[in-house]
């Protein structure tokens, strides 16, 4: 039986040979993850352009389209901006952990 995680990004028909312009399929996604990746990817200045869509309401996919300049690999891009909005997050959790740990803030307890 195939792994799971190699059924969640697919690279769409129509690619550059050289996946320097591809649309990859983000399966079990909405567009929660899609602008928070596509803002990530748009920040590395290799990129020409990116932008995703859910295709439709019922179909629980988003595609994201990926151009870069001077045939780099938009797989490439891809990988390295799910890293670093991975990274950004882990980076959050940290700082909100500390902050409730360390700060002062008023605790309701819930008594039933």
């Amino acid at each position: 039986m195939a792994d799971p995680a190699t059924k969640k990004i697919k690279v769409l028909r129509g690619a550059a040979p050289d996946l320097s312009a591809a649309t990859f399929q983000i399966v079990d996604e909405s567009h929660t993850i899609g602008n928070a990746l596509r803002w990530m990817i748009m920040k590395n200045p290799k990129v020409e352009f990116c932008g995703y869509s859910v295709p439709h309401p019922s179909e629980n996919h988003l595609n994201i389209r990926i151009q870069m300049y001077d045939n780099l690999s938009a797989l490439q891009a891809l990988i390295t901006a799910l890293n670093d909005l991975d990274s950004l997050c882990e980076t959050i959790e940290d700082a909100y952990d500390t902050s409730l740990k360390n700060d002062q803030i008023e605790r309701w307890d819930e008594k039933c």
